[in-house]
């Protein structure tokens, strides 16, 4: 079978893209390995820019059950800071909004694939794209848009993870009185070898995600349990708000080797890579799922204004390149021991610092877009 755009994944960012083609009367469909939407490691924090790309979209965040999110807090040792985010936030599950997303997909009049598996993409001999499946069959088309998320395809790998990066996922539902106490925070805890997030999602409940290195795991024995644990020694806030919590998975979903700081550099004719595949953006920033967003609609935008793949990825990059170096900075700085020591200290006393850097670390909002003369028409 054959059609204009091939979206391979279907995230956040392969579902904005598929969206934003269809609606322009392009053919298009979106192969997707999960059969239904699922919990992913995420921490399901939507920044303004992200509240804003997904009214675009037509998702309405609020009929969803998100919880809006107006305060940021970190916490170091026995410390902890707040300060009010410089931007409207809210926080919902993945699968809450890949569902929504799927849908309105579907309703875009995208051809959704669910439960296929692409298992090699390659060129053939006329200068198309062919994503072959799982079970023999193969798709074509002129174009293809790369959003499979954190997992790479075969022959088009991201560069690998020096630093052995793992992350872990486990909802709780906490004890009233700490339920109350995080109301509707984003939680940011720093121990040594990594860091972790709490923020309350719809229902109720409670998103834990961690980022630690392999040698921070090694040191809990490789165990959730232990690592657990380990986080709530290094970090007393954490243990305080765990404290009663009733974990609400059989066990924490995890990924690893997650190359954080990775912007794509080149790509071929035909292929524009989007979301974790484009960039990827260390988790502590809350600007995972604005970036694919981000790069769904930039992408799309320059698809539909004839600019080639390999100039869209060059562009994007130049344009993302300053708000990921920042963050990396940042990222390497809550790993030592000293800034742990008298950051919550310093931004009891300046708490502006965390309003700009959230600020400095956002991708550009919808009126600055990597190509422009697309959005005009």
């Amino acid at each position: 079978m054959q059609d204009e755009v091939l979206i391979l994944g279907g995230g956040v960012a392969g579902c904005a893209a598929s969206i934003a083609l269809a609606r322009k009367g392009r053919s298009v469909t979106l192969i997707e390995r999960e059969l239904m939407p699922r919990h992913k490691v995420c921490g399901e924090f939507l920044s303004g820019e992200a509240l804003e790309d997904l009214h675009a979209l037509g998702i309405d965040v609020a009929v969803l059950g998100a919880v809006p999110i107006p305060y940021v807090r970190l916490a170091a040792a026995r410390r902890a800071a707040e300060a009010p985010l410089p931007f409207p936030a809210a926080s919902l599950t993945r699968k809450t909004l890949d569902t929504a997303l799927i849908a309105e997909a579907i309703a875009a009049g995208v051809r959704v694939e669910r439960g296929r598996s692409v298992q090699a993409l390659s060129r053939t001999t006329t200068g198309m794209w062919q994503a072959t499946l799982d079970d023999g069959i193969s798709c074509e088309a002129p174009t293809v848009f790369l959003s499979t998320g954190k997992h790479d395809l075969r022959g088009h790998p991201r560069p690998k993870d020096p630093q052995r990066w793992v992350a872990f996922k486990m909802y709780y539902r906490l004890a009233p009185a700490q339920a109350a106490e995080l109301a509707s925070a984003s939680e940011l805890m720093l121990y040594p070898g990594g860091y972790g997030g709490i923020q309350p999602v719809e229902g109720g409940i409670a998103n834990l995600c961690c980022v630690v290195q392999q040698r921070y795991l090694a040191r809990a024995g490789h165990r959730w349990d232990g690592l657990l644990a380990k986080m709530q020694q290094d970090c007393p806030h954490l243990a305080m708000r765990l404290a009663g919590a009733e974990p609400l998975l059989n066990k924490p979903i995890a990924i690893t080797h997650i190359p954080y700081g990775h912007i794509r550099r080149t790509t071929q004719n035909g292929l524009y890579c989007i979301g974790d595949q484009a960039a990827v953006i260390p988790s502590f920033t809350g600007d995972g799922i604005s970036i694919a967003l981000h790069t769904a609609r930039c992408a799309a935008a320059a698809f539909l204004a004839d600019e080639p793949a390999p100039l869209f990825q060059a562009r994007l990059r130049s344009a993302l390149l300053p708000q990921m170096r920042l963050a990396e900075f940042a990222a390497n700085g809550l790993n030592n021991a000293l800034a742990r020591a008298v950051l919550p200290f310093c931004l009891r006393v300046w708490p502006g610092v965390m309003r700009i850097t959230a600020q400095l670390t956002r991708v550009a909002t919808q009126h600055s877009d990597v190509a422009p003369q697309a959005i005009a028409g």
